[in-house]
C-alpha cells in the first residue's frame, strides 16, 4: 500500500513539502484555511488592483527559491538584477546610489563603501573594517546568536549615523527588526550570503507579476499535476496519534463540505509557530509550549497610487524619513495609468495600530519631501495593509526556540521559515524548510510500516 501524507498548510513550505513527498511516490492531501495558496506571499484584489500581501524580494543565492519558482513554471515572471544596485533617497536630496563592481568578493562591494553619500569618509573607511570583521563570523555559532547586531556594530566602533544610514538600511527589511533588537548570527546570515561571501550573491529579485500569480495559481496547477489533493478554506482542528492503529495520525478538520477527519501515516504542520503551538497538544509535544517565545513581528504596507509617474527607479532604499523602503508596483499590479508605489515599513510596531488617516497624513508629505513630481500629482487612492505577525521577532536568544523538522515522533515532521533553517524569516527559508520535512517523511518511512489514508465523517 502507498504512503499517504496530509500537509497542513499551504504557504510555500507547505506547497514545497507536498511537492517533495509526491515526487517519491506518496499520496499527498494538502489542507488550507484559506481560499488561497502562497501564505504570507500572496495577492488580493482591490478594484482593478492585484495587491501583494507584502512587499517581497529575493536575492540571487536564494537556490531553493528559484528552483521552486522554476518547477511553478513562472521563474521568468520575476527578474534579477544583473548587478546589485540600491537607489537610496533623502529628502531634499538627489538620489544616490548603492552599487557593487564586478570584482572578487569582497573587494566588490568598495563603491557601495567608498561612495556612499551619507558617511564621512572615516565612517567608510571603519565600515569596510566592520565588514571584513563581518566575514570571519560563523553564523552557526551559538555563542553569536546570543549577541544583539547593534551591540556588535558598536563593539566595532560604528556610529549611529553608520548603523542607520547602513547596516540597518539592509538588516530591518531582511530581519524585520532593528540592530538591537536582531540575532547577530542571523545578521551575519544576511550580510555573509547576501552579500560578502560571493560577488554575486546579493544582486536582488523582483516579481513582475502579482505574487499569486506566483504562488498560488502556478502551485494549484503543479500540485495537481503531481497527483496533490488540495483542500482550501480547510481547517486543521489539532493533530493526534491515531489510536485505531490504521495509520500514525488523525487530523480533525472543519471545510466547505462540514467536519471530517483526515488519517494519514505521516503529517506535517507547516504554519506559523503560533497556529503550530495551538494544533500540538503540550501532552503530546512539550517542545511546543517554548515556540510562543519566538513571539512576532509585524510589517505596514502603505499603497499611494497617483495619477502620473514620480519615481523614477523600480524600488528604493530611503534615509531620514519614516519611509523605509519605496517600490514601483504599476506594471506588476495591472495599472495603466498613473503610478502606483507601496511602502513597506518593516519593524512597524509604532505603526500597526495607526488609523488609515493618521498614516495617510504621515506619509503623503514625506513622499512629498523625497519625490519632487509627488508635488504635482493627484492622489486617486491611498491604502494600508498590515501584517501584525509578518515574521517571528528575530531577536537574540531564538536560537534555541526553533525546532527542527523531525520532532522526534514518527511521521509527525514541522516545516516553516520559523523552524531551524539557519536562515531568517524569508522565502528561502520557507522553501528550504519544505524540502527538509520531505527529507524526514522519506527517512521515518524507510523503518516505518506500511498503512493508509482514510476519510472519516
Amino acid at each position: 500500500m502507498s504512503r499517504h501524507v496530509l500537509v497542513v498548510g499551504g504557504g510555500l513550505a507547505g506547497v514545497t513539502a507536498a511537492l517533495r513527498c509526491a515526487d517519491s511516490g506518496y499520496a499527498v492531501t494538502l489542507v488550507e484555511t484559506r481560499a488561497r495558496l502562497g501564505g504570507a506571499a500572496s495577492s488580493f484584489q482591490r478594484g482593478d488592483l492585484d495587491v501583494d500581501t507584502g512587499q517581497h524580494v529575493f536575492l540571487r543565492c536564494y537556490s531553493a527559491y528559484a528552483a521552486l519558482l522554476r518547477r511553478l513554471g513562472v521563474l521568468d515572471k520575476v527578474r534579477v538584477q544583473p548587478r546589485f544596485r540600491v537607489p537610496v533617497l533623502e529628502p531634499f536630496r538627489a538620489c544616490s546610489v548603492l552599487r557593487r563592481w564586478d570584482l572578487p568578493a569582497p573587494a566588490h562591494l568598495a563603491p557601495a563603501l567608498l561612495g556612499h553619500p551619507a558617511l564621512t569618509l572615516r565612517q567608510r573607511v571603519n565600515a569596510a573594517r566592520t565588514g571584513m570583521r563581518m566575514r570571519e563570523l560563523d553564523p552557526e555559532d551559538p555563542a553569536l546568536d546570543r549577541i544583539s547586531f547593534g551591540d556588535w556594530l558598536r563593539e566595532c566602533g560604528e556610529s549611529a549615523r553608520a548603523v542607520d544610514a547602513l547596516w540597518a538600511l539592509l538588516s530591518v527589511a531582511a530581519l524585520n527588526a532593528a540592530p538591537d533588537e536582531s540575532s547577530l548570527a542571523l545578521a551575519a546570515t544576511v550580510f555573509r550570503t547576501g552579500l560578502l561571501d560571493a560577488a554575486d550573491s546579493g544582486d536582488i529579485g523582483v516579481p513582475l507579476r502579482p505574487l499569486a500569480e506566483l504562488h498560488d495559481g502556478a502551485a494549484h496547477r503543479e500540485l495537481a499535476s503531481a497527483g496533490v489533493r488540495v483542500l482550501l478554506r480547510t481547517k486543521a482542528n489539532s493533530v493526534l496519534r491515531d489510536e485505531s492503529g490504521e495509520t500514525g495520525w488523525r487530523v480533525p478538520v472543519r471545510g466547505r463540505g462540514g467536519e471530517e477527519v483526515l488519517r494519514a501515516d505521516s503529517v506535517i504542520v507547516a504554519v506559523p509557530h503560533q497556529h503550530a503551538g495551538a494544533l500540538l497538544s503540550a501532552r503530546l509535544l512539550p517542545a511546543a509550549a517554548a515556540w510562543a517565545g519566538l513571539s512576532a513581528a509585524p510589517i505596514v504596507n502603505v499603497h499611494v497610487r497617483y495619477d502620473r509617474p514620480v519615481l523614477a527607479e523600480p524600488f528604493a532604499a530611503v534615509l531620514g524619513s519614516p519611509v523605509q523602503w519605496l517600490f514601483d508596483r504599476t506594471s506588476a499590479a495591472g495599472v495603466r495609468r498613473g503610478q502606483y508605489l507601496a511602502i513597506s515599513l518593516s519593524a512597524a510596531h509604532e505603526y500597526v495600530e495607526q488609523r488609515t488617516g493618521e498614516l495617510r497624513g504621515l506619509f503623503l508629505p514625506a513622499l512629498r519631501d523625497l519625490l519632487p513630481p509627488a508635488r504635482r500629482a493627484e492622489v486617486l487612492d491611498f491604502f494600508v495593509t498590515r501584517e501584525p505577525r509578518a515574521t517571528f521577532a528575530q531577536a537574540p536568544g531564538t536560537r534555541d526556540l526553533r525546532p527542527g523538522a523531525d520532532t522526534g515522533l514518527p511521521g509527525l515532521v514541522l516545516a516553516g521559515a520559523w523552524t531551524a533553517t539557519g536562515l531568517p524569516d524569508t522565502l528561502e527559508g520557507a522553501v528550504r524548510s519544505g524540502d527538509q520535512a520531505a527529507r524526514v517523511v522519506r527517512a521515518t518511512f524507510d523503518e516505518a510500516r506500511p498503512a493508509g489514508l482514510e476519510v472519516t465523517r
